[in-house]
């Protein structure tokens, strides 16, 4: 779009370039996109920083930042990227299936994952989330998310030059990487914490720094605590400097004033250096909680959106290939903003986490039920078609109840209630419930909290096995393959967690070491146990039957063009309520659609199958059970459903 004010200003600008760098070869495509993006770029820009009294100087600074990391890029990257222009709905494909690891607790560090990358391959993950690998403080690392480098890998992990191997490495798998970019906050020890806290009122400006609580406490009126154990509060007295700094998350992060255009170009700069560095696709963490105003929670600002948008534009200038996801735990119709209003004027992220299925499956799990489950999905707002979700069952993180109160109520229960009887059941204080898990964050006024633990563990595994109980291990089994079948085949990238695969339980060495023994969180952090994972060679055993249920699901799953997302799932209304049914359906050929049924209750379900048939579904002799298949009758009015099982079912 040509408009006169921006465009005389990119002018400007492209000569005050060439006036302070050599001429650079091969720009063409770069100059394109420039072109392509500029308005956009300028209107949020100004949007966010006009007023600033140094705008134009910014904007210079923004330019010129594109510009040396589009020079930087390497071919091989740049070629990617006309690729992926060309296919702009590639990561939509159903043949992407994720994990997310800690490189030191899969394998020992970056060096080591090369002989690990083989057993992701068994698996069928072909894309790889490793969590954070900048330099961090030891102690006060809140697991990696507490940055002092942005631009350094911590020694722990390894050199630039082991990632780097790594990297080719998975370029030769065709495997995708996903990295971590902490965009909210910096670890105290940052370089600019420490200058800000040396004086310098330049540095003083990246965070949200006051001399008195006047402020502060003007704030704390309406913000919400992210962890209101052990980081009460969003702010804390920095002793040397004599100030209060905003700290959300712990006292030891300080979280980035994007008020500043500064801080801003630098978060950019951050952002295509990992994407120079051969990130695939970008988690940008704690996105809902960049832009701070008093007398709001501070999360989910309009400026926030206007943020992500701008990021967006540049890196479609410098690094197109590359994508984003949002890392934001909010409700849903929060969640569904983080897309952007469209997906061509004002796209933000191309992935954002479904919060709100996993949790709602953890319901399910712990109800027998899927009231509020089909209540809830069906509660989610459209996504945008160039778009996807981030389908999954664990994390690195704890599990929250999200989901709406009017949900809760709709679905039968009382909401405080509901989720104290949800934290009972899955910290195996409810009678009947083998599940193992630790209460995160518990808020010791409303006594509401969240949930640390490994699938096995809240599935069941961990107390089946101590109590030697071959029916109870086999339906933990069960549940931990019904949760995978259902990210697998809703609708997006399903996610695994490392571990998983094999039915890790709960490690609680993490009791050992002071710098996290006060965080539940690290006992589904746990180092890989490579002698486990060869079980999973052995039949008979738990890990043979968890590892090749999951590899042959994801196996099916790459086969079939309706797990593809393209806004081709259909919600379906049965009416038992321990059923969770939907279908896919391939959008080229029509006929090509799959049934998934899920059975949340401990006992076998019937499915009436009646309805079905009258909505177009089983019109024909049998139908194919595709995770192992068998054909069914589908002439017979029930179908039955075995306890804790599901069916991805094919005409």
């Amino acid at each position: 779009m040509y408009e006169q004010i921006s465009h005389s200003l990119l002018n400007d600008i492209l000569v005050e370039l060439k006036k302070k760098n050599k001429p650079q070869k091969n720009m063409q495509f770069f100059y394109t996109r420039l072109g392509a993006n500029f308005y956009a770029i300028y209107s949020l820009f100004n949007t966010l920083y006009g007023d600033h009294p140094d705008f134009k100087k910014h904007m210079l600074q923004l330019v010129e930042t594109l510009m040396r990391q589009y020079s930087s890029r390497s071919g091989h990257l740049k070629k990617i990227d006309l690729e992926r222009e060309k296919d702009h709905n590639w990561f939509l494909n159903q043949k992407w299936v994720g994990m997310a690891l800690y490189c030191d607790g899969y394998a020992d560090n970056l060096k080591d994952m090369l002989p690990r990358l083989s057993y992701l391959q068994e698996l069928g993950v072909n894309l790889v989330h490793i969590m954070p690998i900048c330099d961090c403080p030891e102690g006060k690392s809140d697991g990696g998310y507490a940055v002092r480098n942005f631009c350094k890998i911590d020694s722990r992990f390894g050199t630039f030059e082991d990632f780097d191997k790594l990297v080719t490495n998975l370029k030769k798998r065709d495997m995708l990487l996903t990295l971590d970019v902490v965009v909210n906050h910096t670890s105290d020890q940052h370089e600019w914490a420490v200058k800000a806290r040396e004086g310098d009122k330049a540095y003083q400006d990246y965070y949200f720094i006051f001399d008195d609580r006047s402020i502060p406490d003007i704030y704390e009126e309406s913000m919400p605590e992210v962890f209101p154990e052990t980081a009460p509060g969003n702010f804390t007295w920095d002793e040397s400097m004599g100030k209060w700094v905003m700290t959300v998350f712990n006292n030891y992060q300080w979280d980035l004033n994007y008020r500043n255009p500064s801080v801003f170009i630098e978060m950019l700069n951050i952002i295509l250096f990992w994407a120079n560095r051969g990130a695939d696709i970008l988690r940008l963490d704690a996105v809902a909680f960049l832009w701070k105003k008093m007398g709001s929670s501070c999360q989910n600002e309009r400026e926030a959106h206007l943020i992500l948008q701008l990021m967006k534009d540049c890196c479609q200038v410098t690094a197109p290939g590359v994508i984003f996801i949002a890392e934001a735990i909010v409700a849903p119709t929060e969640i569904i903003k983080y897309f952007g209003e469209d997906a061509i004027n004002a796209k933000e992220c191309e992935i954002a986490y479904n919060a709100t299925f996993m949790a709602l499956l953890w319901d399910a799990v712990a109800t027998k039920k899927t009231i509020l489950l089909n209540k809830g999905i069906h509660d989610i707002p459209q996504k945008l078609e160039r778009a996807t979700w981030l389908n999954y069952v664990r994390c690195h993180d704890d599990i929250g109840w999200g989901f709406s109160d009017a949900d809760i109520v709709t679905a039968g229960y009382e909401p405080l209630s509901h989720r104290r009887f949800l934290v009972d059941y899955f910290t195996g204080n409810y009678e009947g419930s083998l599940a193992a898990g630790l209460a995160f964050g518990r808020n010791s006024e409303t006594g509401d909290a969240r949930i640390s633990g490994s699938l096995a563990s809240l599935a069941g595994l961990e107390r089946a096995l101590k109590n030697n109980d071959p029916d109870a291990i086999s339906m933990a089994i069960k549940t931990i393959l019904l949760l995978h079948g259902m990210i697998l085949s809703f609708g997006g990238i399903p996610m695994l967690y490392y571990g998983d695969a094999i039915g890790t339980l709960n490690d609680d060495s993490y009791l050992n070491d002071e710098s996290k023994n006060n965080d539940s969180r690290w006992v589904h952090r746990p180092k890989m146990d490579w002698e486990k994972a060869m079980q999973r060679t052995q039949p008979g055993t738990v890990e043979y039957s968890i590892f090749n249920a999951v590899k042959k699901m994801i196996s099916i799953r790459k086969e079939i063009p309706a797990f593809a997302d393209r806004n081709n799932r259909e919600l379906l209304s049965v009416d038992n309520p321990h059923l969770f049914v939907f279908s896919r359906f391939d959008q080229i050929n029509s006929s090509s659609r799959v049934l998934i049924i899920g059975n949340f209750d401990a006992e076998p379900q019937f499915l009436n199958l009646s309805p079905l048939q009258r909505m177009g579904f089983f019109q024909y002799d049998s139908i194919k059970n595709l995770c192992n298949g068998e054909s069914m009758p589908a002439i017979n009015e029930n179908l039955m459903i075995p306890a804790r099982s599901f069916y991805w079912l094919q005409a």
